[in-house]
């Protein structure tokens, strides 16, 4: 079993016995998104570490633009829950990259892709450029932010 997994039943158990209602949610919700995507497809299966990172991101994700659509509505309260479930989730996630650091690996790839080609890369091969992009940052970027990022590289 992933130790993240693990990790996740562990730190359950104690907001359940600490009586946290907020963690508790939060925990279940992504424990029972995992389990959702181990019996997904034709056949059970365990996930990977790797695998339950990007649940625990597109959950982190469903929260904060719950948050956005609630504050939307003017239903404050409802988006400060929605908020504190997703800080409970961004706590066991790696830790996100700044610009700064999301625009170096950005020029590492297009250097890569520069190589491969044997041109620099244009408008065109934005896709060759994000898949080596998004295989350096490793989910410690939005994929919006890392498109945005290499968008602005290849046109400008």
């Amino acid at each position: 079993m992933a130790e993240l997994k693990n990790r996740l039943q562990a730190d359950l158990t104690a907001a359940m016995k600490g009586r946290e209602k907020t963690r508790t949610a939060s925990l279940r919700m992504a424990l029972a998104a995992i389990t959702t995507e181990e019996v997904a497809g034709d056949s059970a299966r365990e996930l990977t570490d790797e695998e339950v990172l990007k649940v625990l991101a597109r959950e982190l994700k469903k929260r904060k633009e719950a948050a956005e659509a609630f504050a939307g509505a003017g239903r404050a309260e409802s988006a400060q829950a929605e908020l504190d479930e997703a800080e409970v989730l961004a706590a066991y996630l790696p830790k996100q990259l700044d610009d700064a650091e999301l625009a170096g690996l950005v020029s590492d790839a297009v250097a890569e892709v520069t190589e491969q080609l044997g041109s620099a890369p244009g408008p065109k091969q934005m896709g060759q450029v994000m898949k080596a992009a998004n295989a350096k940052v490793a989910g410690r970027a939005d994929g919006g932010r890392v498109a945005a990022a290499v968008k602005a590289k290849l046109t400008g």
